[in-house]
């Protein structure tokens, strides 16, 4: 009898928790339906929209964006992904609703990389990533800041000069040289000094190469060991272990120096941006301790922003002058003028050379180093233009489809630094049809030393040469493809040959 009654129990009580379960099942896919979530294509079973993405990313979202709308959530594996590719879209991400939009999704590779994100451009929104900001903002990259580097730019590209000029005519890998120049900038500006040799660059582009790689973990949790198996894993473990290593010795370095400065009354106290980070750890301002880690992450951030993005935005913009004769000829007679003869273009001349200005910026809009630039993720749930935005929603804005909007820009598919001569049009971040280095408290804090390389490495090689391709073809033969990672680069490199003009 009393065995009859518990199984009566237990099976009452299992039906009650049955009942209990389908009841909130019922009431929670009720309260789904009800919300007006963004229109999605249709997607696979485990991949999602994966395979509809291909191989370049941007260009597959804006003509998905012309069946789906402005907004509409595209599925990689498990994640629902938030496209954004109007301007009114991207403002109200951007601007209206920066504060609900400004977090990071936390994502493997870079995690891994970047000691758990305590960099800027990856770190989660918080109180860290405030405190990492401002830092950058205020210390290393402010105007000041960056004009307190001239020096090392003109130096940098007078060494890049002369060894086209070494080239005597033949053919010259220029996106080698444009590399090569950034990595020297950076490093210069950034560790005091330069790493020649095979094995700092052999890093630095491997670096690139992995935070560019799609982590299937990072989309698929359950296929992570997919990660393991194609050797991603091990790889990005391995850059991390070497970059820390490097790091690490360059601390040192540092510390050791300005333990020695201090007995130094005449020596040279001059700060590369590591001491600079040093100065602000000594100080902990308003409590706040800036650890070994952070300092780290910070200089790897510079380098992967301050070396493949701007020495890809120098290449792609000598590919287009190389395309459009008639566009290099009005810049060589602008720089021919107004250096009145100098040997080479010094900044102080790059004010008064507004074409130059508006040639970059038209290089810039067809060819954003990172077209859809870094995720963000909402922190909460908002309605967004008509539509129900969960917390937690990871989110892109098509920046490149934004350049490419005929709505936006007459003959958008065309080279036409004129456009931008008589217009207020920026891309500081204001304008949200133009945004190559985003915008919001997100936006990349490095512009001003970006364009600062631009402009002083373009200006100087197009005034002294004269650029063509080899074998007599003509600028049109120039084949122009892509192939996108971390950032958009040019498919074959650029190869030239270049002739002193005078």
């Amino acid at each position: 009898m009393l065995h009859s009654i518990q199984t009566l129990l237990f099976v009452f009580t299992s039906l009650s928790i049955l009942l209990i379960c389908i009841f909130f099942k019922f009431i929670s896919y009720n309260a789904r339906s009800q919300k007006k979530l963004p229109p999605s294509p249709r997607k696979l079973p485990i991949i999602g929209n994966l395979h509809q993405l291909g191989s370049s990313p941007h260009h597959s979202l804006y003509d998905m964006a012309k069946n789906h709308g402005p907004l509409m959530i595209v599925h990689v594996g498990s994640v629902p992904l938030l496209v954004a590719s109007s301007v009114e879209a991207a403002q109200k991400i951007l601007k209206t609703h920066d504060l609900v939009f400004c977090n990071r999704p936390i994502l493997k590779i870079p995690n891994t990389i970047l000691y758990g994100s305590k960099d800027i451009a990856f770190c989660p929104y918080g109180e860290h990533w405030r405190q990492m900001k401002s830092i950058a903002v205020l210390q290393l990259l402010s105007n000041k800041r960056v004009q307190s580097f001239q020096q090392v730019r003109e130096e940098e590209t007078a060494r890049m000069l002369e060894k086209i000029r070494e080239s005597r005519g033949s053919l010259v890998n220029l996106s080698e040289m444009f590399v090569s120049l950034t990595n020297n900038v950076v490093c210069r500006v950034a560790l005091g000094k330069t790493y020649p040799g095979l094995r700092f660059k052999n890093l630095l582009e491997r670096l690139m190469d992995t935070l560019g790689a799609l982590s299937v973990g990072s989309y698929i949790p359950w296929l992570s060991w997919v990660d393991r198996v194609s050797g991603l894993q091990r790889i990005t473990n391995e850059i991390a272990k070497e970059f820390d290593e490097l790091l690490e010795a360059v601390l040192e370095e540092h510390i050791n120096k300005e333990n020695g400065m201090e007995a130094c009354a005449g020596c040279d106290k001059s700060q590369d941006l590591v001491d600079i980070l040093l100065d602000v750890q000594r100080e902990k301002v308003e409590g706040f301790s800036v650890d070994k880690d952070s300092i780290k992450a910070v200089i790897l951030d510079i380098f992967a922003a301050g070396t493949d993005t701007t020495s890809t935005n120098i290449e792609w913009a000598i590919s287009e002058l190389i395309k459009h004769p008639r566009v290099m000829k009005k810049l060589q007679q602008e720089l021919t003028q107004v250096a009145s003869g100098s040997s080479m273009i010094s900044e102080e001349q790059l004010e008064q050379m507004k074409y130059l200005k508006a040639v970059i910026k038209e290089s810039l809009r067809l060819h954003i180093p990172l077209p859809l630039l870094v995720q963000r993720e909402s922190t909460q749930y908002i309605n967004l233009m008509g539509y129900d935005i969960p917390a937690g929603t990871r989110v892109v804005i098509n920046a490149w489809a934004l350049g490419r909007d005929p709505s936006l820009w007459e003959e958008p598919e065309e080279f036409k630094p004129e456009r931008f001569l008589n217009s207020s049009v920026d891309y500081k971040g204001f304008h949200y049809q133009f945004i190559p280095f985003g915008a919001g408290r997100r936006g990349c804090p490095g512009i001003q030393f970006a364009i600062a390389v631009n402009e002083l490495a373009i200006a100087n090689i197009v005034y002294k040469y004269d650029l063509s391709l080899p074998d007599e073809k003509g600028g049109e033969e120039l084949d122009m493809s892509e192939i996108t990672g971390l950032t958009t680069h040019r498919k074959s490199p650029l190869l030239l040959m270049a002739s002193p003009r005078f």
